[in-house]
């Protein structure tokens, strides 16, 4: 449960973010909800993850696979429900990202997406745990903007998570969405 009000006050700036959500995402998300009872925190937040979407030097996968191993390891129910949904959007195997969680027991991934998800559970691990030879691996296989882009999203996935997880906020179904889509014809629901 939320531990602060997703109600906020309807000021105009939140009805044009309200807006803005329903239209790019279905619905308005809940840490924008949150983030509103404090206009400013909301604005910066919405200016700085403008930014970051625009970073597009690591591929997109492997960008997904490292948020979502950073939100695993944290605990953050609404992040790796909304991760799903944007690895579902980017056309990613869905074995791969129902499989993040325990990735290590799956044989879905590729060595270099492994090794991804390895660097963002070390960088979330409090202290970090980020060792010499695992980044030589990814700075060989990535290049340097690609792995200063890796190590920045997998900080930013800890900003995120640590707030929404602080917040109570949990998932809003954006996984299930996906789920109903991938149903085979006939509408039975099966697992991946």
């Amino acid at each position: 449960m939320a531990r602060i009000s997703l109600t906020p006050p309807r000021t105009l700036f939140f009805r044009i973010m309200e807006r803005y959500s329903k239209r790019a995402y279905g619905k308005v998300l809940d840490p924008g909800k949150a983030m509103s009872h404090h206009r400013r925190v909301l604005w910066s937040y919405l200016r700085f993850e403008q930014s970051v979407a625009k970073w597009n030097t690591l591929d997109a996968g492997l960008k997904e696979l490292a948020v979502m191993a950073s939100a695993a390891s944290i605990g953050c129910s609404w992040c790796m429900d909304f991760g799903y949904w944007e690895g579902h959007r980017l056309g990613m195997d869905p074995r791969k990202l129902h499989g993040v969680p325990l990735w290590r027991e799956s044989d879905a991934y590729t060595p270099l997406e492994r090794d991804v998800m390895a660097y963002a559970e070390a960088m979330t691990a409090n202290p970090p745990e980020v060792d010499d030879e695992l980044s030589g691996r990814l700075l060989g296989e990535l290049g340097d903007a690609a792995f200063v882009e890796l190590t920045m999203i997998v900080a930013v996935e800890n900003l995120r998570s640590r707030f929404n997880s602080a917040m109570g906020l949990t998932s809003q179904g954006f996984k299930d969405s996906c789920d109903l889509r991938e149903a085979p014809a006939g509408g039975a629901h099966h697992a991946l």
